[in-house]
């Protein structure tokens, strides 16, 4: 007996730190494999270093002016990386990195507390949910976004959590873990509230309606009104005013304008109307979901069979996966109906969908024989569809790149790799070990996280980024001739970023010499006006060099 203690206490530590290193491969390793992205992680990076570097840590300004987009939470927390000089990616990105870890402990925590070793301790939801949740595409994916959507997902989640803390201790949740008197639930009620007061300074006052959404679908469902007025103590309305407030005020203070054009443009307008262009139909979340779950989408099947189950045996009214529910379905609701929709506003929603996710694979695997080979078939093809679409990927670049990139790895190669995944998965199945098809489908993200970040990401750097570009020209002898034209805003954001100085937009009626950085059509332009030279590079990939001539240039 004594042996076989010890041969499972030797298990639980190697699956809690197999599931530990998993968890900090997929969250944090190589923040920096590729420079700064897009319009929005240049843009906030620049806000965040500005902050550091002027001392002014409560009006965000971006070129000087200020910039009332989203509030405060990101950029102090990024400024502090550039305070302590971390390289500028790892400033930008980690707090996005460690807010991913918050949320991925508080999936761990609650299903700890509600559903304990249920399903085994290797295999109980709180183990199996927080990898879920950290080796999905969206965990992986935001926590190297250099952009409030992590920090804003991990403090409704610690919110959520709180509020579940609560109930248990109220009896209003059942649960696994004793929960302790409930005379002594301040703390979880300072906790609720300051968290719900940190989720107003990451992205504003929707989070009050995505956490009272979610509270009050549970409430109504389960018509425990008196348990979940609880949340509305004195204490955790103290808690989220001190918390939330001060910033908006001393914002407000310094400028007129703040309130004006956060809270009605960017909150309301964004909301009510396609202002800002993002279109899209009312079902856009159910694919995005799907999708940001991979390469677990196939558990969204458990958990909805769990759901069902739970309906018919009418057992949802103290069900802690009810209120989980409630809590994923808050901000999918809510956003769907939004006139601006973008994929990464599910965020909120993924933590308690791992936990849900995961109770229904234990259960599930517990009540039903066939369950692994069907998710075995699932994941197997998430495997065989990400290769052919890297396969399909790679044969669209032009060949004199691919020659020269450092991953030599053929894409038919990949393929290969996916079909033996997939079939050892299937094997697993067929063993009957759902622990091993977790394991085996865990080790393949991790492996595909690395490679991607020291292999791949790199290569691409720049392509998609204005890091290398800044690098390549950093000695460059007239720094003051250096011009954009006709660039997409995300490299207007990037060079200006790196650059540390916004770019001018060249002029064709400029006389002087200049180096222009533009696209292929630009060039097309350019060489048009007759100020260049020599065969126009068709290659499509990054930024296009072209120096052009003073005028009058004759051919």
């Amino acid at each position: 007996m004594n042996r076989f203690l010890a041969l499972s206490e030797r298990k639980n530590r190697w699956a809690v730190a197999g599931a530990s290193a998993t968890i900090l491969v997929c969250l944090f390793s190589n923040l920096g494999a590729i420079g700064l992205l897009g319009p929005d992680e240049p843009r906030y990076a620049w806000i965040a270093r500005a902050m550091a570097e002027t001392g002014d840590w409560v009006t965000p300004r971006l070129y000087g002016q200020p910039w009332f987009e989203k509030p405060v939470l990101y950029y102090w927390a990024a400024a502090m990386g550039f305070k302590l000089h971390l390289p500028a990616e790892w400033a930008a990105r980690f707090p996005s990195a460690l807010a991913a870890l918050v949320a991925t402990i508080v999936v761990c925590w609650v299903a700890w507390r509600h559903y304990g070793e249920e399903g085994g301790f290797t295999l109980c939801p709180a183990i199996l949910g927080p990898v879920v949740f950290a080796t999905s595409v969206a965990a992986i994916a935001f926590s190297r976004a250099a952009t409030p959507d992590m920090l804003f997902a991990a403090s409704i989640a610690l919110a959520m959590g709180s509020a579940a803390a609560v109930l248990r201790r109220s009896g209003a949740l059942r649960a696994a873990k004793p929960g302790g008197a409930a005379k002594r639930n301040a703390p979880h009620l300072i906790l609720f509230g300051a968290s719900v007061g940190l989720a107003l300074l990451a992205k504003g006052p929707a989070c009050i309606l995505l956490v009272g959404g979610a509270l009050g679908i549970w409430a109504l469902a389960t018509k425990q009104w008196r348990a979940a007025l609880r949340l509305a103590h004195p204490i955790v309305i103290a808690s989220f005013l001190v918390v939330g407030l001060p910033w908006y005020f001393l914002c407000q203070h310094r400028n007129s304008e703040f309130l004006r054009v956060f809270i009605l443009q960017h909150n309301f307008e964004r909301y009510l109307t396609p202002v800002f262009q993002h279109i899209q139909p009312i079902w856009f979340f159910v694919p995005v979901t799907i999708a940001a779950r991979l390469p677990w989408g196939i558990f969204l099947v458990t958990a909805a069979l769990e759901c069902v189950r739970v309906f018919r045996e009418k057992t949802w009214a103290r069900s802690p996966g009810f209120f989980f529910a409630c809590w994923a379905l808050s901000p999918l609701l809510f956003f769907s109906f939004s006139k601006s929709k973008l994929p990464s506003y599910i965020l909120p929603a993924l933590p308690a969908l791992a936990v849900v996710c995961a109770v229904g694979v234990v259960r599930r695997f517990r009540s039903a024989r066939a369950i692994p080979l069907t998710l075995a078939l699932g994941l197997g093809a998430f495997w065989v569809a990400a290769a052919v679409a890297a396969h399909s990927f790679v044969s669209r670049l032009p060949e004199n790149w691919l020659a020269q990139a450092p991953f030599r790895l053929s894409a038919s190669v990949l393929v290969v790799v996916a079909f033996v995944i997939a079939a050892l998965l299937i094997y697993c199945a067929y063993r009957k070990s759902l622990g091993l098809t977790i394991s085996l489908c865990s080790l393949a993200v991790v492996a595909s996280v690395l490679y991607a970040n020291f292999r791949v990401l790199p290569a691409f750097d720049p392509v998609y980024s204005a890091r290398w570009h800044q690098a390549y020209l950093a000695h460059d002898l007239h720094p003051d001739r250096i011009f954009t034209y006709e660039l997409h805003r995300s490299w207007e954001y990037g060079l200006a970023f790196y650059f540390r100085r916004e770019l001018p937009e060249w002029q064709p009626g400029d006389p002087a010499p200049a180096l222009v950085l533009t696209t292929p059509i630009g060039e097309q332009q350019i060489a048009a006006m007759g100020r260049i030279r020599g065969a126009l590079d068709e290659s499509g990939l990054g930024i296009v060099y072209v120096p052009v001539y003073p005028l009058p240039y004759s051919r």
